[in-house]
């Protein structure tokens, strides 16, 4: 290669007993498949990666594509050299959002896995942990199945924080400000939105993994998968749900909220309505014209002043009658 060699963020050799040893890049074009299942976790970031994989890993170009490609929802595809799969996790890097789901793209053959990402992905470097101590897959299948089983344990994490903030929500409807209240639902439903818009097409790619297979997983992975594809679907059940609480929130709190409003406009009509006999006859006694009664009597505006008085307390027996108050 004319660049500076890759940096690959994991190069290794798995020795299908659960264990892993890290290679370099000139251990790496001497590797063959009696040696071991090779993974190669890429970051697309790298142009020195990016050119290695292109020009040097022998993948076909419409693979390649897919592993760069910018932007992509999940899916998956079954070709006779190997399968491709991109998938996505809930997003656990510090000071980002987690409903901005990391995309991972995986390239799986029968003895060697390309993986590329753009941000860190926790999933990923929870099945290279495994690896050090051990534990780890010991096949193609079986490291897309541990893949697929640790981001759906993060996505159900995810989905119930989602639902005890729903729960809390509903809890302190009667009592939050309403402002915060309504930034807090509104907060809910863009995560939610955002969040079920990659789930439903990443069950549908497990779906397809299960029902074609193909050559490159066993019976006992193709039942793995199905079980993570099962948990996707409940997951997005439960999004669902959570999505129409949310709902039925915002409806009470804008009824609540419409209520409230009302009430204040009754007191406002009633106290109009109180002052409106008292604002005529001020108004009537206040007009600068001769011949106004009790304008020359001392006790002119102590006659007016029961009169106002007398009729204030006749529209409040009437509206107590009425039961408007």
């Amino acid at each position: 290669m004319e660049t500076k060699d890759p940096e690959f963020i994991h190069s290794c050799v798995l020795n299908h007993q659960g264990g892993a040893k890290n290679i370099d890049l000139r251990s790496m074009v001497k590797w063959t498949p009696e040696q071991g299942l090779l993974w190669v976790h890429i970051d697309v970031n790298d142009e020195a990666s990016r050119l290695w994989l292109s020009e040097v890993s022998g993948v076909d170009r419409f693979v390649v594509d897919a592993l760069l490609e910018g932007e992509t929802r999940p899916r998956s595809f079954n070709t006779d050299k190997g399968l491709l799969v991109v998938l996505r996790g809930v997003n656990t890097n510090p000071g980002d959002d987690p409903e901005d789901m990391v995309s991972i793209r995986l390239w799986i053959e029968h003895d060697r896995i390309i993986s590329t990402r753009r941000r860190r992905l926790l999933s990923v470097l929870d099945i290279r942990e495994s690896l050090q101590q051990g534990t780890g897959p010991t096949t193609s299948g079986a490291f897309l199945v541990a893949l697929t089983g640790r981001l759906a344990d993060r996505i159900g994490d995810f989905v119930n924080d989602i639902e005890d903030r729903v729960g809390d929500a509903e809890d302190g409807m009667a009592t939050q400000e309403q402002t915060k209240f309504r930034q807090a639902i509104s907060n809910l439903r863009r995560q939610v939105a955002s969040v079920r818009r990659f789930l439903a097409p990443q069950r549908d790619a497990l779906d397809r993994l299960y029902r074609q297979p193909g050559a490159w997983l066993s019976d006992s992975e193709t039942h793995h998968l199905r079980e993570e594809a099962d948990r996707i679907t409940r997951y997005l059940e439960d999004l669902d749900l959570a999505r129409e609480r949310t709902m039925v929130l915002r409806e009470e709190f804008l009824g609540q909220l419409a209520q409230e409003q009302n009430s204040r406009m009754y007191v406002l009509s009633v106290v109009a309505a109180i002052f409106l006999p008292l604002t005529f006859v001020t108004g009537l006694l206040g007009m600068n014209v001769g011949g106004l009664p009790g304008l020359d009597s001392p006790t002119g505006f102590l006659s007016s002043v029961v009169i106002m008085v007398v009729s204030a307390v006749v529209l409040v027996v009437f509206f107590r009658w009425k039961k408007w108050l």
